[in-house]
């Protein structure tokens, strides 16, 4: 499975901030919101991932993250050169998805729970159509919100409904077979001009392809995308990070934990970061890291 990280669009909510730096880069915590996308994809066990955002926001997301190799993956770079929606991103990455599947990220997610990797990896097998994640929410009327039978067989698709027939938000993560890039591709713009997403997701609705994956109690999905929900995405980590005293997101981390990496890589990652508090922790893992078996699904 190959993975897609859309870090573009021109963030207008969080202006004025964002009139100077994308929104993937501004830090929730202690590390770059990009991470945390990322670290959602390496769990998956993707390797291959490509990053898509404006042509002007490119170079920083390059300096950031490089091409991958010292983390144990391949960081590949693609330019949206105008918010065109979502789809448009499986057109993008024609090219690096090929004849794979592919996972689609959104830059501003944050996700977390326990045996997350785990659930992401069973859901990622054989993937033909597509695997939506849903969230239950108090107030689904305003998110794209799916309805599901008891076997988890997705029945509707209603964008922002006034009358939702379910709590189960739509989060911005989407596991697609190799035939999404046609799918997309073959999707007219919406009244607004953009490629939507939802049309696709109601393609493989309309097949009979389409599952919805309910993180149930116990994870948590966040959006950055407003002052607020920054705050509160940073406040979420900074306090499960200094009362649990672990790092969610931390991306040398994962890759040691998921034999991307060794310790010896890891260890010297944790030294680049200098005096920081993210690269102490980063070492200390590396020095504490006894040999096992990578996360893997049941």
């Amino acid at each position: 499975m190959k993975g897609i990280v859309l870090a573009g669009g021109s963030g207008t909510r969080l202006h004025p901030t964002t009139l100077a730096v994308s929104k993937q880069l501004i830090p929730v915590y202690d590390k770059p919101t990009v991470y945390y996308p990322i670290s959602v994809l390496m769990l998956t066990g993707i390797d291959d991932i490509l990053i898509i955002s404006s042509p002007e926001d490119l170079p920083q997301f390059r300096r950031l993250l490089g091409d991958g190799s010292d983390l144990g993956v391949r960081f590949s770079y693609a330019e949206q050169e105008r918010p065109n929606g979502l789809a448009e991103a499986l057109i993008i990455g024609a090219s690096h998805i090929g004849d794979d599947t592919v996972a689609l990220v959104l830059g501003d997610n944050v996700f977390h729970g326990p045996g997350l990797s785990p659930l992401l990896q069973r859901n990622a097998r054989d993937v033909d159509g597509c695997v939506l994640f849903g969230y239950q929410v108090s107030d689904p009327e305003r998110y794209g919100v799916g309805e599901v039978d008891d076997s988890g067989r997705l029945l509707s698709i209603e964008e922002k409904p006034a009358v939702p027939r379910s709590n189960q938000a739509i989060t911005g993560l989407y596991f697609y077979s190799s035939d999404v890039v046609d799918i997309a591709k073959n999707i007219q713009p919406s009244a607004r001009g953009e490629l939507e997403i939802t049309d696709v997701n109601r393609r493989y609705l309309a097949e009979g392809r389409a599952t919805l994956v309910e993180l149930r109690r116990g994870y948590t999905w966040l959006d950055t995308g407003t002052p607020q929900a920054l705050l509160t995405a940073s406040q979420f980590v900074g306090i499960l990070e200094s009362r649990q005293r672990v790092r969610i997101a931390c991306l040398e981390e994962i890759a040691l934990r998921m034999g991307f990496i060794d310790a010896e890589a890891c260890h010297r990652l944790g030294e680049r970061l200098g005096k920081s508090d993210y690269g102490q922790y980063v070492m200390e893992v590396a020095r504490s890291w006894r040999p096992r078996v990578p996360v893997t699904a049941e």
